[in-house]
């Protein structure tokens, strides 16, 4: 009868092992999802951190893996990563591969468990210009709170994540620095601040340590858009792209007509936005603020005579749409946190300028703009002198009838010529000179 029983029971128990299994088997058998932190941190990087985590998520990840070895990058980048970090559905383990420095400490800090390698090293998160130069104290006081709150929220020391950027901040209680220098932890240090729970020599080993016993890993990376909005929100090609754009445009301005520059222009101001949105730095507003701009500009040169409010206006609007586009946290605008938008900036309208001139001085000569602009002499009442050289007008002073762009016509020894102006506009009225005549080809400058 009692093994009647036993039996009787194994078979009511054995529905209920099976129901009980799946979860278990299902949490390991789900893949881990290893997100590479490597290299400079920056927009591009954070976009690729957020869309991993979500793809994890969806997945059913039990686990994801940040594989950390940085020097540090954009503490805007790192704020977002941080962010993302902290706001994921599942444990979020930071593997430290030799070194988590300045921005990479604040990633490493937002996950729940931090493994590190031997011989490692984490801190030294001041923030500092692009020269090397320490912040403001404003932004040092707000990387202090990001630091100190991302320890709290995971149950570390915050005074130590202070310390990592302010070199002022003590350790009474710990003899990890010395006074006046930034907190930088080795593997030892870290271990017995609490500021790394596991040492080992590789992602598995650590996961293993952790409680994952052979853990199934997907390697993830960023993909080709991902990694081509890396190069194109990077500050020299920013400022590339802004000035191949700018100059684009002012060609297509200057000869009214479209040709490969202004497709060129109008590639590389869509490249330019497109990486800007797809890192969150640009949305529409941006966009249409440029449009908004190009089109005074236009209002302005083609109807409205001379160059007044609308233009300027349309060019306040044009600047303020890229250097928008170039600043991601506006929690963090002051003179340290523009720095880099405003030195973009300011290489993109050099090498405008640069452009321009060039365009100025070569393109009235050029066969290509020749063909649309106006260049042969038409007197009025003296179709016989066509053919014949103008070279008793150099020199002399008149008007202009029309708004020379930089074609039209002018008021020159009582009689009207087709002109062409070296590449600047001259508004209807104002007087001009003629300063070089090639053979029927009077050139003129304002008077």
């Amino acid at each position: 009868m009692d093994r009647v029983s036993a039996t009787l029971w194994a078979f009511l128990l054995l529905p209920l092992l099976f129901l009980a299994a799946p979860s278990g088997l299902s949490a390991q058998q789900g893949e881990i999802h290893i997100i590479e932190i490597a290299g400079e941190v920056d927009l591009g990087m954070s976009h690729y951190v957020r869309r991993a985590l979500a793809d994890a998520a969806a997945e059913g990840a039990p686990a994801v893996v940040l594989h950390i070895n940085t020097f540090g990058g954009r503490m805007d980048a790192a704020t977002d990563i941080r962010d993302a970090v902290l706001n994921a559905p599942m444990p979020v383990i930071a593997y430290v591969d030799k070194r988590a420095i300045s921005a990479g400490a604040l990633i490493a800090l937002a996950a729940g468990k931090i493994a590190m390698a031997p011989g490692g090293s984490i801190g030294a998160a001041t923030p500092v210009h692009g020269d090397g130069e320490r912040a403001s104290e404003k932004i040092v006081s707000y990387m202090r709170g990001e630091m100190r709150a991302t320890a709290e929220k995971n149950g570390r020391n915050p005074t130590i994540a202070e310390a990592m950027v302010d070199e002022k901040v003590a350790l009474p209680d710990l003899s990890l620095k010395r006074g006046g220098e930034l907190l930088s932890l080795t593997t030892e240090e870290a271990l017995a601040a609490g500021y790394c729970d596991v040492v080992a020599p590789g992602i598995s080993e650590a996961l293993g340590k952790l409680g994952y016993r052979e853990p199934r890993i997907q390697q993830t990376s960023p993909d080709w858009g991902e990694g081509l909005v890396r190069i194109l929100t990077s500050p020299v090609a920013s400022a590339i792209l802004i000035m191949l754009g700018l100059g684009g445009i002012f060609y297509s301005i200057k000869t009214g007509h479209l040709s490969l520059i202004s497709l060129v222009g109008v590639v590389a101001i869509g490249l330019f936005f497109g990486a800007q949105y797809m890192a969150d730095l640009a949305s529409y507003v941006e966009v249409i603020l440029f449009v908004a701009g190009i089109a005074l500009l236009l209002l302005e040169i083609f109807v409205i005579p001379g160059f007044g409010v609308v233009g300027i206006l349309g060019t306040v609007m044009i600047v303020a749409s890229l250097f928008l586009s170039l600043v991601s946290n506006f929690n963090l605008i002051s003179s340290d946190s523009v720095t880099v938008p405003l030195y973009t900036l300011a290489a993109a309208f050099a090498g405008l300028t640069i452009m321009i001139g060039l365009m100025i001085r070569y393109l009235p000569s050029s066969g290509t703009f020749n063909r649309f602009a106006l260049t042969a002499v038409l007197p009025s009442g003296a179709s016989d002198v066509i053919g014949t050289t103008y070279q008793t007008l150099l020199g002399s002073v008149g008007a202009a009838v029309t708004t020379l762009r930089p074609a039209g016509l002018a008021q020159l020894a009582g009689e009207r010529y087709d002109v062409i102006t070296e590449g600047e506009f001259i508004t209807a009225g104002e007087p001009v000179k003629v300063v070089r005549v090639e053979g029927r080809k009077i050139i003129v400058r304002r008077a």
